[in-house]
């Protein structure tokens, strides 16, 4: 399964501009990898792991904005098309570096 977060989150005041840095910075530490300006991925086992993490990002929210998720699997993922640019190869955003016990 992959999470992706997708978010558009006002910048106009400084302190909108804190809660945009201050979520961003958690999505990271919480493992997700950017695929795009304001979309994050990351790679979980199931689909109870993934509404976990989901609940897990509902924490911490900012205020304002709009910030949507979206989970698929990874066949759906795979098949992901790129029209124009080339796919970034790091290790943290594959499923080869899940290992399953």
């Amino acid at each position: 399964m992959r999470l992706m977060i997708m978010f558009d989150l006002p910048t106009e005041t400084a302190q909108e501009r804190k809660e945009y840095r201050q979520f961003r910075k958690k999505l990271i530490n919480e493992g997700f990898v950017m695929v795009q300006f304001s979309v994050y991925v990351r790679v979980c086992v199931t689909r109870q792991t993934a509404k976990f993490l989901e609940k897990r990002v509902e924490n911490f929210l900012p205020h304002g904005g709009l910030v949507q998720s979206l989970m698929v699997t990874e066949k759906q993922y795979n098949d992901m098309r790129f029209l124009v640019g080339r796919p970034v190869e790091d290790v943290r955003n594959t499923s080869d570096r899940t290992v399953i016990l």
